[in-house]
C-alpha cells in the first residue's frame, strides 16, 4: 500500500535526523526543574498548533492557562475540553510508548482518537465512521479528497497496525511519515482525522528511539507552514488509491522534522540559559525557593502570572503562592497589573537587565538596558543564540 521512493533528498534527511538525536542523546541529563518547564511549555505549544489547525481557535497562552486549572473568558467549555482532550491523547501516548507489552492494534488508535475528541459521544469519540465522508477545501468548500469507503476501514486500520509492528527495516522517519499519510488517507474518523494523525506519526517516532522533547511532536511547525502541511496530501490524488506514490509526502514530513528539530533544539538551548539565571537570581539574590523561577519565567516572556496559575505550575498553597508573589514584587522584578480576581504579575525592564547580566550579555551590541522588557528580551534571545553558534554548539548540519 502507497508505495514510496527513498530519494536522495530523503535519505539525506534521516541521517540528519539520525545525528540530531545523537546530539541530543549526548547532552547529558538536564535540570529536572527544567525539564518539567521544557515539557509543559512543548505540550501547551503542541496542543494550541495542533488544536488550531482544526478550527479551534485557541493561543498558547490560553492552553497553557487551561492546562494549568484556569478558565479563560474567551475559550468555550467545549473548546477548552477539547484542548484539555489533545493534552491526555499525548500523555496517553508516551505513557504506552514503553509498556513492555505494548503492541500497535486498532484499540491504540480508538483510544487515542477517544482522547483527543474529550471522549464526546456526540462527536463519536472513538468510534470507527460509518458513512462515507469527503475531504473539503475549508477556503472553497471544494471536494479535494473521497476517502475509503465506511466499511473497508476496519480492514485497513488493521492493516496499518499490522505493519506499523512489523515494519522494522523501515527508517523511523520514513516510518512515521507513512503511519501519518496511511491513517490520514483512510480518514476512518466522523471528526479529529488530523488530530489522532499527528500523535500516531509522534508515538512512531518515539517508539523508534527519538524519545528527546524536541521530537514531542510535529504540530508547531506543520501549524506555522498550514500550505505546505495540506499540500504535502497532493500526492494522494482525488479519492482513494492504494497504489498512490506518496514520496512527495515523506520528502515534506521528514524534511519538517529535521527543520523543527533544529530550530527547537536552538530555542531550548537559549530559553535554559535563560532558566537558570532566573533560578540562580530566585534562590542566590533573592533567597527565595527554586520554585518562584517559574513566576519570572513567565514573566520574562511577557506572561501575566495570576495566583492561580503559579500555584498550579509550583504545586503549592494559596497563602505560599500570594507570598512568593509578593516577594517579587518587592524586588522590582515584576509589576502588578489588575486587582481582586484578576489580578496579575509582569515582568519589568528590572528583569531584562538582571537577566542580562546574569547570561553575560549585558554588555553585548545586541542588549540596550534602558530599552522596555519586550525588547530586552529580543535583544538576551538573539545575543543568547548568536553565542551558541559562535561556539559550535549549534548549525545547519
Amino acid at each position: 500500500m502507497f508505495p514510496y521512493a527513498i530519494t536522495p533528498d530523503i535519505a539525506h534527511d534521516v541521517e540528519l535526523l539520525e545525528q540530531l538525536r545523537m546530539r541530543l542523546d549526548a547532552r547529558g541529563p538536564l535540570p529536572r526543574r527544567w525539564v518539567g518547564r521544557m515539557r509543559r511549555e512543548l505540550e501547551a505549544e503542541a496542543v494550541a498548533a495542533s488544536t488550531s489547525m482544526e478550527g479551534v481557535a485557541v493561543t498558547v497562552d490560553e492552553v497553557r492557562r487551561i492546562l494549568a486549572g484556569e478558565k479563560p473568558r474567551e475559550v468555550s467549555v467545549e473548546d477548552a475540553d477539547l484542548v484539555r482532550g489533545y493534552a491526555d491523547a499525548m500523555r496517553y501516548v508516551l505513557l504506552r510508548a514503553d509498556d513492555a507489552n505494548f503492541r500497535w492494534q486498532r484499540e491504540l488508535v480508538l483510544a487515542i482518537h477517544s482522547r483527543v475528541l474529550a471522549d464526546s459521544y456526540v462527536k463519536e469519540a472513538g468510534r470507527l465512521r460509518s458513512v462515507q465522508n469527503r475531504l473539503l477545501d475549508r477556503r472553497g468548500g471544494r471536494q479535494i479528497f473521497i476517502p475509503p469507503p465506511p466499511e473497508q476501514v476496519p480492514d485497513l486500520i488493521d492493516g496499518l497496525a499490522e505493519w506499523l509492528q512489523v515494519s522494522e527495516e523501515v527508517a523511523v522517519p520514513v516510518k512515521a511519515a507513512l503511519a501519518h499519510v496511511r491513517l490520514a488517507a483512510i480518514h476512518p474518523f466522523k471528526d479529529g482525522n488530523g488530530r489522532t494523525c499527528r500523535i500516531l506519526a509522534s508515538l512512531v517516532m518515539y517508539r523508534g528511539g527519538f524519545k528527546a522533547k524536541e521530537y514531542t511532536s510535529l504540530e508547531e511547525w506543520w501549524g506555522a507552514h498550514l500550505a505546505d502541511y495540506y499540500g504535502a496530501f497532493g500526492c494522494l490524488g482525488e479519492a482513494w488509491d492504494a497504489e498512490a506514490d506518496v514520496t512527495p509526502f515523506v520528502a515534506a514530513h521528514v524534511r519538517a522534522q529535521v527543520t523543527q528539530v533544529q530550530a527547537l533544539s536552538l530555542r531550548q538551548a537559549v530559553e535554559r540559559g535563560i532558566w537558570t539565571v532566573l533560578e540562580d537570581i530566585v534562590t542566590e539574590d533573592l533567597g527565595m525557593e527554586a520554585r518562584a523561577a517559574n513566576a519570572l519565567y513567565d514573566a520574562f516572556f511577557g506572561r501575566p502570572v495570576t495566583n492561580r496559575y503559579y500555584r498550579e505550575i509550583s504545586d503549592v498553597e494559596t497563602v505560599t503562592a500570594s507570598h512568593d508573589l509578593r516577594r517579587l514584587l518587592a524586588s522590582g522584578l515584576v509589576a502588578a497589573i489588575g486587582k481582586g480576581r484578576s489580578s496579575a504579575y509582569t515582568g519589568t525592564p528590572e528583569l531584562g537587565r538582571r537577566v542580562a547580566e546574569g547570561a553575560g550579555v549585558a554588555d553585548s551590541r545586541f542588549f540596550d538596558a534602558d530599552a522596555e522588557l519586550t525588547q530586552q528580551r529580543e535583544e538576551i534571545v538573539v545575543a543568547l543564540g548568536e553565542r551558541l553558534r559562535e561556539a559550535g554548539t549549534f548549525d545547519s548540519m
